[in-house]
């Protein structure tokens, strides 16, 4: 059982499924709880996932039971340097180096522990910002001086503190937001007017300034030293003969394979079973039959050879390429037999075990490709539209009673016996929008509309999610959108009617500095708000309503510009008066 679930553990390890590796890995070490192996394939999983607080706990379970492994040590090493702890990470490499001095997975991640340590004393540059123009220079200050408003914050300590942080990393700009002083610095800087409601003193958290990578030397090429002659050998009359019988045999394969092209089926069969005859130590002859099996249709036969392949290749030591590929055959030739979704378990396992031995993209996407013919055959075997009818009408029931979690689950079962039908989706929707589970309720809605666009209770769910979230532009729009199938619906007309309230709100100056503050924080992090900020030609256009009203009086005859507008007040960082 616990070698079934690590080979499971692999092969989603394999397929970069990291999640279900860690549970298949956890399964096994519940069946397993002292196979070394298990911990550190569960903390290579971590690792991959970024979790390297876990990863680390496993690499040193890892250590404790087999302390003689140098494997162990590679995934320690790998978890302190994911957690940036470049010393310990050094030793621990260092120590699987002096288990296996010849591991060059060991040797590289030495060498990448070593660089990243040196590389934490230097100073590092930081990514592009959208602001970082804004922040950068000595023009920076000159600007905040200028101003009487930001001139009176450079007095502050803790704002001056700021500013240089951001200065220094523009991406630390995001944590400092909610504090109304940088948000009229920002102001300032970009030129544009931004409401803000009176500052209030921000703590700082403690950040430390991002180190620049180092840039590793590009190694010398060691010239080739010339290769000795080989010296000749004697052999005996038996040596003699199996090496004439293989040559033999490879000459059988050639001709099979070139049959094989031909599509001559029986000939090429005839080939490969002669060079099994003179050579049964090379298990190609047995995947090449099979393949030949398979195209024939003679899938018994193709799987036979298959499993004679693993069994006689294990036997042999042979590569670990030809074994997968051997798997891959006679998984390829199980799907080809499956009937109903079962059939496909034996298949997919089969796929599993290929990819354990060789990761092979071909294998990879034979697996995916029978796991998604099993879930289409599955789906296919449960379709019932008269059940799914019943259950969304137990949901409808349970609904009204305002017992939400149950009605969710009997929708859900809705869908799975008919996941065509929009209306389970817009009644999961609004129980999930009653739970307050806003992005389930919007993935609902959103499904609504996209198997019927013409139902109409798929926007008025969609557009209450996002009203619910505050994103009354995209509320509006949704609705709108669902007026174009039924120009009277009530509950449309009433959501657009909410919506335009809520956005005067912000225009009128309406809003708490409370509502504000979270309004602004929240927009500024918004890439659309971002770019319509950063677009120079829309930074005039801010200008022009604060200073020229003639410019703007023909500005506002753009419907593109006006709707920019109309998102920055929304939004709460410019009004209209």
């Amino acid at each position: 059982m616990a070698d079934e679930a690590k080979a499971k553990g692999n092969a989603a390890f394999s397929s970069g499924d990291y999640a279900a590796a860690i549970r298949h890995f956890s399964d096994a070490i519940a069946l397993s709880p002292t196979n070394h192996v298990l911990y550190s394939n569960r903390s290579a999983s971590y690792a991959s996932l970024q979790n390297y607080s876990d990863a680390l706990t496993d690499a040193k379970k890892t250590v404790e039971l087999k302390p003689d492994w140098s494997k162990g040590y590679s995934r320690l090493g790998a978890a302190h340097l994911g957690l940036s702890q470049y010393d310990d990470a050094v030793s621990a490499y260092k120590k699987g180096l002096e288990i296996d001095p010849n591991n060059e997975p060991l040797k590289a991640g030495l060498a990448d522990a070593q660089k990243a340590q040196a590389a934490a004393s230097r100073p590092r540059s930081s990514p592009a910002n959208p602001f970082g123009d804004a922040f950068s220079g000595p023009e920076m200050w000159t600007r905040l001086t200028a101003d009487p408003t930001t001139r009176a914050y450079l007095q502050q300590p803790d704002f001056v503190k700021m500013m240089q942080d951001i200065q220094k990393d523009p991406n630390k700009l995001n944590l400092h937001l909610k504090d109304q002083r940088v948000m009229q610095a920002i102001g300032v800087l970009l030129n544009v007017k931004i409401q803000t409601s009176p500052p209030t003193d921000a703590e700082m958290p403690d950040t430390s300034e991002r180190k620049r990578p180092v840039e590793a030397e590009p190694a010398k090429q060691p010239q080739p030293e010339p290769e000795p002659e080989p010296e000749p050998m004697d052999f005996s009359e038996d040596e003699k003969n199996a090496k004439q019988r293989k040559a033999e045999a490879l000459k059988e394969k050639e001709a099979g394979n070139a049959a094989y092209k031909k599509k001559d089926f029986d000939t090429a069969i005839q080939h490969y079973t002669k060079a099994l005859e003179l050579d049964d130590k090379d298990i190609s002859y047995l995947t090449n039959r099979a393949a030949v099996y398979l195209e024939m249709g003679k899938y018994d036969e193709c799987i036979k050879d298959c499993d004679t392949a693993v069994e006689r290749g294990r036997e042999l030591r042979s590569d670990f390429k030809m074994i997968a590929r051997a798997l891959t055959r006679k998984g390829t030739a199980l799907v080809k037999m499956a009937k109903c979704s079962k059939d496909y378990d034996p298949a997919i396992e089969t796929f599993q075990k290929a990819l354990t031995e060789h990761r092979n993209p071909d294998t990879l996407k034979k697996l995916n490709e029978a796991e998604k013919a099993k879930k289409d055959l599955e789906q296919e075997e449960y379709f019932d539209p008269k059940l799914a009818d019943e259950e969304r009408e137990k949901g409808n029931e349970f609904f009204k009673q305002q017992k939400y979690p149950e009605a969710v689950k009997h929708y859900t079962e809705s869908i799975r016996r008919n996941p065509k039908d929009p209306r389970a989706y817009s009644n999961r929707a609004a129980c999930y929008t009653k739970l307050g589970a806003m992005p389930e309720g919007l993935k609902d809605a959103e499904k609504c509309i996209e198997l019927d666009p013409t139902f109409v209770k798929g926007y008025t769910r969609k557009g209450a999610v996002q009203y619910f979230m505050r994103e009354y532009d995209k509320a509006l729009e949704t609705y709108r959108e669902g007026l174009k199938y039924d120009a009277n619906n009530q509950e449309l007309l009433e959501g657009i009617r909410t919506c335009i309230q809520q956005i005067n709100k912000a225009s009128r100056g309406d809003l708490s500095p409370e509502e504000l503050k979270e309004r602004q924080a929240k927009a500024m992090q918004d890439p659309e708000i971002q770019n319509i900020l950063q677009d120079p030609v829309m930074r005039q256009v801010l200008v022009d309503f604060q200073e020229n009203p003639k410019a703007a009086q023909e500005h506002t005859k753009n419907p593109m510009v006006m709707n920019k507008i109309q998102k920055l007040v929304s939004a709460g960082i410019v009004q209209m008066r």
